[in-house]
C-alpha cells in the first residue's frame, strides 16, 4: 500500500499517516460560516482538501473514507445580516430571515464548490442540528470542573488543560501578554472562552440549564465532529488562520470532554492567500469571491489549477498571469484527451507525489510528462480533480470565423515583406493575441485560433 506522509501541525514535522482504522479513513474540515459568498481565500482549503480526500480514497478505497466538512449557521454575522434586511423592509421574523439567508448561502457555497471541481464530502453537518450535543458537552465539562456557569454565559477554564497552547506552541500567559483578550466581569481569567452565551428575543435561541441562548463557536466542531467520527479520528484540517484560537480551543474542549479519546491526530493547515502580491483587502480593490471570478468568464478548472501549483503549506499568489497560462495548459491537454477513456489507474509518479505532503506541484510536473500517453494523463490528472468530464466544456473551442482576420493579416505582412516595415503586422497581430487568438506565422501562411481567454468582442475591424 502506498505509503503517505503528511505535516502534522501538532509535531511540526513530516510523518508517517497510519489511520486509526483503515476500514474507515475519518477526516474533519472547518467550513464556511455562511453569511455570505465564498471568497477565493476561503476556496484555497476545500480545494487542497479535496486533494487529499481523493488521494484516501485511492490509497484506502472510496467506501472507506469519511470526510465531514461542517456549516456554521449560527452566528452573530449571520444575524447581524439578517437584521440588516428586517430592517431594510424584509417580511418574516428575524428566525425566517436568517434560516432564508443560511439555505440562500450554502445553495451559493455547493454551486461554487462544485464549480471548482470540489468532491462534496460524506456529511456536511449545521450546527443547528447538534444544538443538543452541544449543550450534553458543556453539561460534561461543567461537571468536570473544565467550565463554569456565569450570568447566563458558560465559559471554558482554560488553565484547567494544561496542554492548552501546545498546537500554536504559545504558553497561556504567552498568549495573554500578546494577543487582544477579551475581559468581560462574568470570566474567571481572560484566556477563557465562551461555550454559551444568552440571546435577547430577537435573536435565535435554544433552551438551556443555563438559559435561553446560543453556542460559541468553537463548541460547534467539537460536537459535530464527536458525533459523526468519535473522540478520535485521523486529519483535522483547515486554514492557518484558524489555528488559533478555533483549533486550540477545539482540542481543549474536546480532548477534556472526552479524555478517553485524542481527538484528532494530524492537524493539517494551509497557509494564506494573496492576490498579485497583496493581501487580498477590499480597500485594495483586489477583493474577490469565487463568483466574481467565474463570472469574469475563468472557468473554475483554471482557478483549482491555479491553487494547485502552489503547496498548500506555502502562501499563494493569484495572479491573471497565473490564470492565463493555467486556462492555455488545460486547453492543450483536454485538447489531447478529448474522446480518450481514462487509463484504469493514475501514474505512480503522480501517487507517490501527492503521497509526500500533497506535493500537488510536483504532481503537475509529472502530468507534463504524459503528453504521449493521453490515457494516463486523464487518469493521472482526475487524481487532482483535473480533466473530468463534465468539467470541460469552457475548452470547448468557440465556433468563430477567424478566416477574414487571417487574410488581413497575410496581406500585411506579404506588403511589408516588400517595404520592410513591419509596424502594421505588429499591431494587428496585437490586437489579436489581446482578443485572446493564438496568432501562428509560418513560410506555409497565416493561421489564427481561439486560444486562452478568446473574446470575441475585442476583435478588432478589419
Amino acid at each position: 500500500m502506498t505509503e503517505i506522509r503528511l505535516h502534522n501541525t501538532k509535531t511540526r514535522r513530516k510523518e508517517v499517516f497510519e489511520p486509526l482504522d483503515p476500514q474507515n479513513v475519518r477526516m474533519y474540515l472547518c467550513g464556511p460560516t455562511v453569511y455570505d459568498r465564498a471568497h477565493l481565500g476561503n476556496a484555497r482549503p476545500v480545494v487542497v482538501f479535496d486533494v487529499l480526500y481523493r488521494l484516501l480514497r485511492q490509497v484506502y478505497g472510496a467506501d472507506h473514507v469519511t470526510y465531514v466538512r461542517n456549516f456554521t449557521d449560527v452566528d452573530d454575522k449571520i444575524n447581524a445580516t439578517a437584521l440588516a434586511r428586517k430592517e431594510a423592509g424584509a417580511e418574516g421574523t428575524l428566525e425566517e430571515l436568517i434560516r432564508e439567508r443560511t439555505e440562500e448561502t450554502i445553495g451559493w457555497y455547493h454551486a461554487d464548490m462544485d464549480a471548482l471541481g470540489a468532491l462534496r464530502p460524506n456529511y456536511e453537518p449545521r450546527a443547528t442540528d447538534y444544538i443538543g450535543a452541544m449543550i450534553a458537552m458543556i453539561a460534561d465539562l461543567i461537571e468536570k470542573d473544565h467550565a463554569y456557569a456565569k450570568d447566563g454565559h458558560v465559559l471554558f477554564r482554560v488553565r484547567s488543560y494544561q496542554n492548552y497552547g501546545a498546537l500554536s506552541g504559545r504558553s497561556v500567559d504567552d498568549m495573554i501578554a500578546g494577543a487582544r483578550v477579551e475581559v468581560a466581569p462574568f470570566k474567571e481569567d481572560p484566556m477563557d472562552f465562551v461555550l454559551w452565551k444568552p440571546s435577547d428575543d430577537e435573536l435565535p435561541g435554544w433552551d438551556s440549564p443555563w438559559g435561553r441562548g446560543r453556542p460559541g463557536w468553537h463548541i460547534e466542531c467539537s460536537a459535530m465532529s464527536y458525533e459523526l467520527l468519535g473522540a478520535s479520528f485521523d486529519i483535522h484540517a483547515g486554514g492557518i488562520d484558524l489555528q488559533f484560537p478555533h483549533h486550540e480551543n477545539e482540542i481543549a474542549q474536546s480532548c477534556c470532554a472526552h479524555p478517553e479519546g485524542g481527538f484528532a491526530r494530524f492537524w493539517l493547515h494551509n497557509e494564506m492567500l494573496q492576490v498579485e502580491g497583496k493581501k487580498m483587502s477590499k480597500s485594495l480593490g483586489n477583493f474577490f469571491t469565487v463568483r466574481d471570478l467565474l463570472d469574469q468568464g475563468i472557468p473554475g478548472e483554471v482557478i483549482r489549477f491555479v491553487f494547485l501549483q502552489t503547496h498548500y503549506g506555502k502562501p499563494m499568489d493569484w495572479t491573471a498571469e497565473k490564470a492565463a497560462q493555467a486556462e492555455a495548459t488545460l486547453r492543450k491537454w483536454r485538447g489531447l484527451v478529448a474522446g480518450i477513456e481514462p487509463a484504469p489507474s493514475p501514474a505512480p509518479s503522480v501517487v507517490a507525489a501527492l503521497a509526500d505532503d500533497l506535493n500537488t506541484a510536483g504532481a503537475i510536473a509529472e502530468l507534463h510528462q504524459m503528453a504521449g500517453d493521453p490515457a494516463l494523463l486523464k487518469a493521472s490528472a482526475a487524481l487532482l480533480g483535473l480533466l473530468e468530464d463534465g468539467m470541460g466544456e469552457w475548452a470547448e473551442a468557440p465556433q468563430v470565423d477567424l478566416s477574414a482576420h487571417a487574410v488581413a493579416l497575410s496581406n500585411i505582412r506579404a506588403k511589408a515583406m516588400e517595404t520592410k516595415d513591419f509596424s502594421a503586422v505588429d499591431a494587428l497581430k496585437s490586437a489579436l493575441m489581446a482578443a485572446g487568438v493564438e496568432v501562428r506565422m509560418s513560410k506555409a501562411g497565416v493561421e489564427l485560433l481561439p486560444g486562452a481567454g478568446f473574446d470575441a468582442s475585442k476583435l478588432p475591424d478589419v
